[in-house]
């Protein structure tokens, strides 16, 4: 994890992981927005946002290369998606090496995620009221997910 030619990348090589990164700040009710691509590694990858996070728990906000996005949370050590029962395709993603737009809203229990423009999903949970945001990348089997983030801000919504 580190600035690279004008933009965040983080660089996963570890199986079924997730790395994230936060700026140490506390938010009840955020806007968030940032470009995201993919410069390596497979298609099958999670890239996205995060809010609400408090040293162990957050919200997720994730497309992958391939063209699938997914909304939910993790508490105590495990993912589970919200509004949803598994990932779902999406033709508003552009796929492999491209760049995405990526918009979050966690707006009171009401959580929100947009890509490039359009609304992908929305789900209702009140499990946490504040905590950091963050960018977040990682794999499923394949390792050597590279990412990089741009254009990241936070909003009151």
């Amino acid at each position: 994890m580190d600035y690279d030619g004008g933009a965040y990348r983080l660089l996963v090589n570890a199986p079924d992981t997730n790395f994230w990164s936060t700026p140490h700040k506390n938010f009840a009710d955020v806007r968030m927005e940032v470009d995201s691509g993919k410069i390596g590694g497979p298609d099958e990858n999670r890239i996205g946002l995060i809010c609400r996070y408090t040293g162990s728990d957050y919200y997720f906000f994730m497309i992958t290369s391939d063209g699938f996005y997914g909304l939910g949370i993790f508490s105590g050590g495990k993912a589970q998606l919200l509004g949803q029962n598994e990932m779902q395709a999406d033709a508003n993603i552009k796929t492999g090496l491209a760049v995405n737009h990526i918009r979050a809203d966690c707006v009171g229990d009401t959580l929100t995620l947009y890509i490039n423009g359009f609304q992908a999903a929305s789900a209702k949970d009140s499990t946490l009221g504040s905590g950091d945001v963050g960018l977040l990348a990682g794999t499923f089997s394949q390792t050597g997910v590279d990412v990089i983030f741009d254009n990241f801000v936070v909003l009151k919504p």
